[in-house]
């Protein structure tokens, strides 16, 4: 049977896990909002996982079964890592973007298919460096705090 302190313990892990998301999402829009930064798709993807971190801490600090908690977030987390690091990759032009938001174009395409891509095309472009600090980008900063996440939660996943 778990000690009171250990439930306590857990219930403190899944509250720093899903305010660490919810902190990131908070920042994103922040920099959208009042900073005007407007974000590309690969932006809008990385997005996505910390909403779900949210949504299953929430459930675990509402009696959710941790060790699936811990491992959901972890995987969560995980992949936005992937993803994070995929947009790094591009800013850094390291290899290429989706065509939708890295401003490749198809020449072969006829004069008014080209103009009905450029119209559907965001103008918000992923290979391109918004903001950064410390000589990371947001994308690079969001790499870290995931893999953070992630080496918490399997933490958690590992205790005795």
């Amino acid at each position: 049977m778990a000690s009171f302190s250990s439930h306590k313990q857990i219930y403190h892990m899944m509250l720093i896990l899903g305010l660490m998301s919810a902190g990131l999402l908070a920042a994103a829009f922040a920099f959208e909002i009042f900073g005007g930064l407007l974000p590309c798709k690969l932006c809008i993807w990385q997005r996505w996982p910390h909403g779900l971190i949210v949504a299953i801490a929430l459930l675990g600090l509402a009696a959710l079964r941790p060790n699936l908690v811990f491992l959901a977030i972890g995987l969560l987390a995980l992949g936005n890592a992937g993803i994070a690091f995929y947009h790094v990759g591009v800013e850094q032009q390291l290899w290429p973007g989706p065509a939708s938001c890295s401003g490749g174009l198809d020449n072969s395409l006829s004069s008014s298919a080209m103009l009905d891509l450029l119209l559907a095309t965001p103008v918000i472009r992923c290979d391109e460096i918004a903001w950064q600090f410390l000589g990371l980008s947001m994308a690079g900063w969001n790499m870290l705090f995931s893999l953070a996440q992630a080496g918490l939660a399997g933490k958690m996943l590992l205790r005795p």
